[in-house]
């Protein structure tokens, strides 16, 4: 299985509380106030130009690590949130490597779930390597590892923005790239011309391209319109597909092969990794 796919979950620095802002504010360490500065510039960085942001996340990666332990589970699973695959294997080595740090020296109330389960996906999905022995890790790999195997045998039917059906089984033959998304999105948005580009390119060979909303359908059919794409957008108004499918964040695309098999789940690849995926699918290049 190939490729990385990131929840958009984000972690909320400091203890939460009603007390007014300025108080709040007054009241606030020096250190927390540091951390939130930086958590800020994590927030900033998914949204660089693609030639600037590997460098980016990775210098805050080597500044989140030098952070107090009460802040680092936080704020080295927010830069996890910022990466993509389109950062480079350096970048999600670095990125996985802070979350290790992280999790090792922080307290045990620090360490979430969540933040295991990011690890678990850049391990999984992202293919970088950590040396880390503990029960809460090896439980989310496996977690990932049954999601692959339910979404494997998973089907849906929907209609598109024109009407028209489809239904995932009934693509056997061809290898098909069902990409789950939103308009909201900016890692979706910068992914869609990388997406038009392939469809337009590979259709002919078999290449069938899947975008899936579940925003209303004016907003999705307003949004479609504009852009002109030339795949099919589908409609999961209710959630229910990408419920079925655990989506937990955007974009999140899977790629099955002609026999229906699921080969790559990823996130925003490079056009590269796009064509890395595609190719182990099956499709003639």
């Amino acid at each position: 299985m190939q490729g990385f796919v990131m929840s958009t979950l984000k972690i909320t620095l400091g203890p939460l509380g009603i007390l007014a802002a300025a108080i709040v504010i007054a009241q606030e360490p020096p250190a927390l106030s540091r951390a939130k500065a930086l958590d800020q510039e994590i927030e900033k960085a998914k949204d660089l130009p693609d030639d600037v942001r590997p460098r980016a996340i990775q210098d805050l990666a080597r500044r989140v690590r030098r952070q107090p332990e009460a802040y680092l589970v936080a704020l080295a699973f927010n830069l996890g949130v910022s990466t993509t695959d389109a950062d480079g294997h350096d970048t999600l080595q670095q990125v996985a490597a802070t979350l290790v740090d992280a999790l090792r020296r922080s307290p045990v109330e620090n360490k979430t779930d969540d933040a295991y389960l990011m690890l678990a996906e850049f391990v999984h999905y992202g293919h970088v390597q950590v040396s880390f022995d503990d029960p809460r890790f090896t439980t989310a790999i496996a977690q990932l590892e049954a999601d692959d195997k339910y979404r494997s045998e998973a089907d849906f039917t929907l209609n598109d923005v024109q009407g028209h059906q489809w239904n995932l089984k009934t693509l056997r033959g061809k290898v098909v790239l069902v990409n789950f998304w939103a308009t909201w999105c900016p890692p979706c948005r910068r992914e869609i011309p990388d997406l038009d580009e392939l469809y337009t390119r590979f259709r002919d060979k078999g290449l069938v391209v899947l975008g899936i909303s579940s925003e209303e359908e004016s907003v999705v059919k307003e949004f479609t319109s504009r852009q002109q794409l030339s795949y099919p957008v589908l409609l999961d108004q209710n959630g229910k597909v990408k419920d079925l499918f655990r989506v937990k964040g955007f974009p999140t695309n899977f790629v099955y092969d002609g026999k229906g098999r699921l080969t790559g789940t990823v996130g925003r690849p490079s056009m590269n990794g796009w064509l890395g995926l595609l190719g182990q699918a099956g499709l003639k290049q």
